[in-house]
């Protein structure tokens, strides 16, 4: 029996721990487990934010095992090494598939029928390496995928035209990471077409704006890790995000990261394209209009996933 007010997270290091806080402050869930290979550290964590418990909704918070999953509504997985300062996402690989092959069969073997959230990196990659161990239906494994991303390009072009980042519509697709791309050809802002927005601001110099907002959306984690040594509060606010759309059964449109079967002539690939979430997962892949270029990009950015998934033994 499921419990879908119940949500464990596995891996307490910055990003679990900051999911955790998002989670806790978001009233959504009445039960959250905190399960880590280092027990003093989900203790810890446990103990430090249910001491703000009576700031926030109810809710109990405590450190868990693998056995505390198996009525979980949803699990967040955020365990993993961290990228280092000068490293790729994808050069995480090796060792993160390493640590997912320990902890995808505990999951399995729980014969938990809720949702996963793939929030480790490189997330496309490891949300096709949770798929392919855990035996889940496809519609109930998802990654974070761009979801982080788009949040930074809305951002960022809200803070270059002066306007609410809530009022504009653009995406981030594909992989999350150094080949992801942006979907300008169907960006507006609040229907307003792009471009046409942009002159409107005194901005005429699209395809230099423009490439320098992607690059530094692109960048910003490479950027943040460097200055910081990790990222972590923006993932966590992404988490919060996609657990609301399946709690609500919202059925909004994230760029999460789930199994492609036909979309864009992509197939048995995770990355991240426009996707209705609601109570069930995965609703729908829904394929945006691309340009040309950006068919072509996408096609790319596949490619590059690919060639890392060729690599990898995950029966």
């Amino acid at each position: 029996m499921v419990n879908v007010r119940k949500c464990a997270i596995i891996g307490c290091g910055f990003v679990g721990a900051a999911s955790a806080f998002s989670l806790m402050q978001s009233g959504l869930f009445s039960e959250l487990v905190l399960i880590d290979a280092n027990r003093d550290k989900a203790e810890g964590e446990a103990m430090d934010l249910s001491h703000g418990a009576p700031f926030a909704r109810p809710i109990e918070i405590s450190a868990g095992t693998y056995d505390d999953i198996a009525d979980c509504g949803l699990i967040v997985v955020t365990a993993g090494a961290n990228q280092k300062p000068g490293e790729t996402r994808l050069d995480l690989v090796n060792k993160n598939v390493g640590i997912f092959k320990q902890i995808i069969p505990e999951i399995k073997k729980r014969q938990c029928e809720g949702i996963l959230l793939v929030v480790s990196n490189p997330v496309d990659i490891l949300t096709y390496t949770a798929l392919k161990l855990s035996g889940f239906p496809p519609s109930r494994v998802i990654g974070s995928g761009t979801v982080l991303d788009t949040a930074r390009l809305k951002y960022l072009l809200g803070q270059h035209l002066g306007v609410d980042s809530r009022s504009v519509h653009a995406y981030i697709i594909g992989e999350h990471g150094d080949s992801e791309l942006a979907v300008w050809s169907s960006a507006n802002i609040s229907g307003v077409e792009l471009y046409r927005f942009c002159e409107l601001c005194g901005h005429f110099e699209h395809e230099r704006n423009m490439q320098k907002l992607y690059e530094d959306v692109r960048d910003s984690a490479y950027e943040i890790i460097q200055k910081k040594g990790a990222t972590y509060y923006g993932i966590a606010m992404a988490v919060r995000r996609i657990a609301e759309c399946i709690m609500r059964d919202e059925r909004s449109i994230l760029p999460v990261s789930s199994l492609i079967e036909g979309h864009y002539g992509l197939n048995g690939i995770c990355m991240g394209i426009p996707t209705i979430v609601g109570s069930e997962g995965v609703e729908k892949v829904v394929d945006i209009g691309l340009s040309g270029d950006e068919q072509l990009k996408l096609l790319k950015s596949a490619e590059s996933l690919k060639k890392v998934l060729d690599t990898l033994e995950l029966s």
